[in-house]
Formats: C-alpha cells, sequence, structure tokens
C-alpha cells in the first residue's frame, strides 16, 4: 500500500486548544465496523457498550514535565529541550532546538532560583536521528526537579500564552489512572475519564487492567515514505505485566471482548501477540510495531481513540482496525471523519473520542 492512498487533507477542524470543562463531558462517535454506521453519543454514555465478562485494558504510563528551557553558557543562545528517555540518571536522550548550536561539549544551563549552583547539562554524543545525549550536573537527579523546572510538553498544535493555561495543562493533560512516569505525550483516549465512570464499568462486571507504554515524540511524526513498508517505524518502551496477561487470555478463551483505550494499547497488546500465537505473555521492553492495512487483530475486539492527525500512523492504525484483515478501513474511517466534521467534534489530543465496535 502506498503512503499517497493516506494522503488527505481534511477540511477544516475543530482543534481543541483548552479541555472541556469535565473529562467526561466530551462527545463520543460510534463506528460499526459491520456496516459502517455512525451514531452520535456522549462519553458518559461509554459504560452502556460494555457486557459482564468484557475486559478493558488501559495505558497507564504518566506525562512527565519534559520540555525544559536553557542557555548557552558560551554564546547565551537560548535552547528548548525535550527529554526523550533515561538511560541513567541524569543521562538523558533528548530532542534539542536549535540542534546546530549543540555541538558535542556544548554547556547549557538552566536557570533555577532555589540553587545557588544552577543545574547545568553537557552534550556527549549525537546520534543518526539528531538527537542529542545531555549529562545533566548541579542535581543528584534531574527527574527530581522536573515538577519545578520543567513544562508539560504538549503538541506543537497546542499554543499557550497564559500562566494559568499551562498551570491547568499539568493537570489536565494526564489520565486519572496515570501511574508510571515516563511518556512526552498523553495517551489522549484516556483523558475522557473520571474515577467515577470507571467506578460504572466495574459495576457492569468489566475487568480494568493496564498496560504501561512510554509514549514518545514520534508519535506526531508523519508518514513521507512512498511506500508504507518504507516507513522507520518509532520506538516505544513498554511493560505487560502479569494480570493483564491473566486477564486478557482469560476473556479470549471465553468469548468475552478486550476493549483497547487508545492506539498505543493496542500496540503492546497486538506486538504480544504477533510473536506468541495470539496470546500474551509477561514482558518488557520496546516495540516498532507498525499498524496499517491490511492487518489482521488477535487481541482488540473494540478500541477507543480520538481523532488523529492525516498521514499519522496513528490514523493507519484505525484504518486497519476499521476493516481488520482488509483495506477498505480507509474509506470508513475517512467517512466517519467526514461526519465528525460535519457534526462540529473536536479533533486531536484534548478532542472528541471515537468509538470502533
Amino acid at each position: 500500500m502506498r503512503t499517497a492512498n493516506f494522503n488527505f487533507d481534511l477540511p477544516p477542524v475543530l482543534i481543541a486548544q483548552h479541555p472541556a470543562p469535565r473529562r467526561d463531558e466530551s462527545r463520543l462517535l460510534i463506528l460499526r465496523r459491520a456496516d459502517g454506521l455512525v451514531e452520535h453519543r456522549h462519553f458518559r454514555d461509554f459504560p452502556g457498550y460494555f457486557r459482564a465478562g468484557d475486559v478493558l485494558v488501559l495505558n497507564n504510563s504518566r506525562v512527565i514535565p519534559a520540555r525544559l528551557r536553557g542557555t548557552n553558557v558560551r554564546t547565551g543562545g537560548k535552547f528548548e529541550v525535550l527529554l526523550l528517555e533515561e538511560t541513567a540518571p541524569n543521562d538523558w536522550w533528548v530532542m534539542l532546538r536549535p540542534g546546530k548550536s549543540a555541538r558535542i561539549g556544548t554547556q547549557i544551563v538552566f536557570p533555577d532560583n532555589r540553587q545557588s549552583a544552577p543545574i547545568r547539562a553537557t552534550v556527549v554524543e549525537i546520534n543518526a536521528e539528531g538527537h542529542r545525549r545531555l549529562h545533566f550536573s548541579g542535581t543528584p537527579d534531574i527527574r527530581r526537579e522536573l515538577d519545578r523546572l520543567g513544562e508539560v510538553p504538549l503538541p506543537p498544535y497546542i499554543t499557550r500564552t497564559h500562566p494559568k493555561e499551562m498551570g491547568e495543562d499539568k493537570e489536565r493533560y494526564q489520565t486519572v489512572y496515570a501511574r508510571t512516569d515516563g511518556s512526552v505525550a498523553a495517551p489522549t483516549a484516556g483523558l475522557h475519564f473520571t474515577g467515577k465512570l470507571l467506578d460504572e464499568i466495574r459495576a457492569r462486571g468489566v475487568k480494568i487492567c493496564f498496560v504501561t507504554l512510554h509514549i514518545g515524540p514520534g508519535t506526531f511524526a508523519p508518514v513521507k515514505t512512498e511506500m508504507l513498508a518504507a516507513h522507520k517505524m518509532h520506538e516505544e518502551r513498554f511493560e505487560l505485566g502479569e494480570e493483564t496477561v491473566r486477564l486478557v487470555n482469560e476473556a479470549k478463551r471465553a468469548g468475552h471482548r478486550v476493549f483497547a483505550i487508545g492506539t498505543t494499547t493496542v500496540r503492546v497488546l497486538e506486538s504480544i501477540a504477533a510473536t506468541n500465537n495470539g496470546k500474551l505473555n509477561v514482558y518488557k521492553g520496546k516495540t516498532r510495531i507498525f499498524i496499517y492495512p491490511p492487518f489482521q487483530f488477535q487481541i482488540v475486539d473494540a478500541l477507543l481513540t480520538n481523532f488523529h492527525l492525516p498521514c499519522s500512523t496513528l490514523l493507519m492504525l484505525v484504518s486497519a482496525f476499521a476493516a481488520p484483515g482488509e483495506t477498505r478501513g480507509r474509506e470508513m474511517i475517512l467517512a466517519a471523519y467526514a461526519e465528525a466534521i460535519r457534526k462540529r467534534y473536536r479533533f486531536f489530543s484534548y478532542g472528541d473520542a471515537m468509538l470502533i465496535l
């Protein structure tokens, strides 16, 4: 399949710059795979789509305040640093702008009026992707300073100028069940949930369990290759624990459905199933799985997701899920998106949601 098949321009969409007053007030578009029919609901109606015995799987990765602003010690020039992956305490791979000014040996200082000696970082390595490896000093562990010095790494299409909005994002750009630090982008399908709504789902006889996949900035990267198979998928760290393995495998054996919340959850479950004869096993590692039509899903029966950017790998995944094992899912998703635009759904990270059944 060629990338050109996904190179469509959306009509003007409503991008949610500011979150809804309440998480569960989002709108919910239902897409039924069997006939392509679309229904319009509100997210508070979501629990009504479960049956007793179903399993709900969520990604509990927590977004860290991964964006830092520093100054070139030698020139006084400004740097924006986005933490990507910790290799050891105070040792991180980062995206750094402007990259051309950050050669090996460049020192960056991060102003901090709470410490007499400022926190510094030195560029010690540059990889083929242009990412820099920084070694931090002036603190035992830069992780401890992030809540004070860092900013929420919002997607590039969301702009913030007012301190009040930036403060609200620290709470809102995080799922209510986030537990494990590591993501630089939120698993946005989970932003709609409240604790009360999760309790309502449990009360219907649904088992709730978790995976952990730490989302990197590659989630926003468009596919630019002519052939989809030539695209180099971004790598993300994940962990699949014993309880989730047991609950999902039992549900599949009993004929119950598995609901995945977000494309990140799908990537974890289908990555393991693809290498383990359609079943899950406990695993900790990394995945580069690239799901696009046609793809045969082995674990996930229903997918809750937000509305995605054109040409993104996320859009290709939901297109594959709309028609498993076939290529017509693209047309189904385009039709659903057209309906969402007509009904003025909000798109992207702070937007509304779609449930594919």
